[in-house]
């Protein structure tokens, strides 16, 4: 696959985000990033590259990101009680980048 077209699915991404952030259900952009778009392609690069054990690793790996994640999602929904958005968002990557080092 280009990097052409994986540059177009990017795009259209970051639009249909935008997009639904405007609408009634804007909730619903907050859900696009979750959808597997960007992992089918890595998994198929991966496993056509390196072979299906390469992409089991990484599909484990994957497994693991989910807690960075959820610990992003709800130091930001409890920072933007109590700051305003910029320093919510910050302090929300701030708590994500220290999951790591736990």
């Amino acid at each position: 696959m280009g990097l052409l077209i994986k540059g177009l699915i990017g795009a259209l991404v970051v639009i249909l985000i935008g997009v639904l952030s405007k609408s009634k259900n804007y909730y619903i952009a907050g859900l696009i990033p979750l959808f597997p778009t960007f992992a089918l392609i890595a998994h198929y690069i991966v496993a056509s590259e390196r072979g299906l054990e390469a992409l089991r690793t990484t599909i484990v790996f994957g497994m693991w990101s989910i807690i960075p994640y959820f610990v992003y999602l709800l130091s930001l929904w409890y920072f933007t009680g109590m700051m305003r958005l910029p320093l919510a968002l910050a302090g929300a990557v701030g708590c994500w980048g220290c999951v790591p080092g736990c």
